[in-house]
């Protein structure tokens, strides 16, 4: 006689084996990701009312201290983040460029050459969006304190050059999912993607992504006090910046 288990493989009432998968984005990576876009929508959509201009400067802040926090990580995190990484993406287009001049007439070569382009745009999209946030924040910092008022247009052209960028990001994102048959958006939320193979990033970090996400609800937290509104619309709108230059003046 030969033995049986109770649920063998093809038999009714076996639970499938679930698909093997690999680590590709460690937690803290997700978590700024996620916090950053969230600070981004927070601030463009404040951006026009005077009412909420003290909730639009908070979260502006809070961009800055994210960005920080990732060009730092990026000398301890995973390789993938190191800003040598982000200097290869940023190059990607020179050289995909120059590449363009060794094709041949073949159609197959230019396919292949064109499949490129998603890859290019997301990864340069990435850069472009970090490298934003610096003049952004900058040129915020300007108008809150009364700079002059062109500095004004150019934080507004500025949002509104990010806001494209974003908008171009998740654009060759969506359309790259639906020809791939596959959520490329997943591995932001998951940290995984399908496949065998060794893990990209080898520790997920979990309590560096609570410790940042704590940073930014502090942040939060003491700014709501230290508004004399609590970071609320008021009538007059501009109440906070000047209870601040009082403060300055004292």
């Amino acid at each position: 006689m030969t033995a049986t288990t109770p649920l063998q493989a093809g038999q009714p009432g076996t639970t499938p084996a679930a698909p093997a998968t690999r680590r590709t984005i460690d937690a803290p990576t997700r978590m700024f990701h996620w916090l950053l876009a969230l600070s981004f929508l927070g601030a463009y959509v404040t951006a026009e009312a005077e009412r909420w201009r003290a909730l639009h400067v908070s979260l502006g802040y809070a961009m800055a201290g994210l960005l920080v926090f990732r060009l730092v990580y990026a000398f301890f995190g995973p390789p993938t983040l190191r800003l040598s990484a982000l200097g290869a993406r940023a190059m990607a287009p020179v050289r995909w460029l120059r590449g363009l001049r060794g094709l041949r007439a073949g159609v197959t070569d230019w396919v292949a050459q064109l499949r490129q382009v998603s890859p290019l745009v997301l990864g340069l999209s990435m850069v472009l969006l970090l490298g934003l946030i610096v003049p952004l924040a900058a040129s915020g910092i300007v108008v809150f304190h009364d700079g002059p008022e062109w500095m004004e247009e150019v934080h507004e052209f500025l949002g509104n050059a990010m806001l494209v960028t974003v908008i171009a990001h998740l654009a060759v994102l969506l359309v790259e999912s639906i020809r791939r048959r596959r959520n490329l958006a997943g591995p932001m939320l998951t940290g995984r993607i399908e496949g065998r193979g060794p893990d990209l990033v080898k520790h997920d970090r979990t309590w560096l992504a609570i410790a940042l996400l704590l940073a930014v609800l502090t942040w939060f937290a003491w700014d709501w006090q230290a508004s004399p509104n609590r970071l609320l619309p008021t009538e007059g709108g501009r109440s906070r910046i000047e209870h601040d230059h009082r403060d300055h003046d004292d």
